[in-house]
């Protein structure tokens, strides 16, 4: 959602311990709207040219492989038509933005562009916020990503400590609030992964 790779002083930053991230094919019909999806564009490594890459940030979508059709826009305020997409994706972006009414104004503006039956899948970092004592800013995990079972990638995803726990009950929330309905959902430590259907 914002720049990934801004890099802040290493001694500011608490790793948690690296973290190995399955993102297997998924059926989809038509384009596939991925939110945040510059940077490795993970779903665009996934999916190509089925994809639809929306970032904040020009530059991420330049760095992102080729395939997808990439436009810069912010997921608060989605410039599709309601109904747009059958399926749309959240590669570890929604961490990067700040507020809970953020995020949750990006679930609505999904669940606006999904058409009856559709999906929106997530995976995410669960964070609470920083624990007492810890004087460092960021909190961040490596990742191991492998795409589809062809490639594996290594990168890591930081943000500031959230401000409340952010774990699966948390977008579990969100989502609820939005309109959609879980259908799928697994917390893993850290890692979160659900799928949604918009009824």
């Amino acid at each position: 959602m914002s720049d990934h790779h801004a890099a802040p002083s290493a001694d500011r930053i608490f790793f948690f311990e690296p973290l190995t991230v399955q993102v297997d094919d998924f059926s989809s019909s038509g384009f596939i709207l991925d939110i945040g999806g510059g940077g490795e564009g993970i779903i665009g490594l996934l999916k190509g040219r089925d994809v639809v890459a929306i970032d904040t940030s020009k530059q991420e979508l330049e760095e992102a492989p080729a395939g997808p059709l990439k436009i810069v826009m912010d997921a608060r305020d989605l410039q599709f038509l309601d109904g747009t997409f059958a399926t749309a994706t959240a590669f570890f972006s929604l961490m990067y933005l700040k507020s809970r009414q953020d995020q949750q104004k990006v679930l609505d503006e999904v669940y606006r562009v999904i058409q009856p039956g559709g999906q929106f899948l997530i995976w995410d970092m669960g964070v609470s916020p920083r624990p007492e004592g810890e004087d460092r800013d960021i909190c961040a995990t490596r990742l191991r990503i492998s795409v589809g079972g062809a490639q594996t990638i290594g990168t890591g995803y930081g943000q500031p400590w959230p401000p409340d726990r952010r774990d699966l009950a948390y977008y579990l929330e969100l989502a609820a609030a939005a309109g959609f309905r879980a259908i799928e959902q697994r917390e893993d430590g850290r890692l979160l992964f659900l799928r949604l259907e918009k009824p």
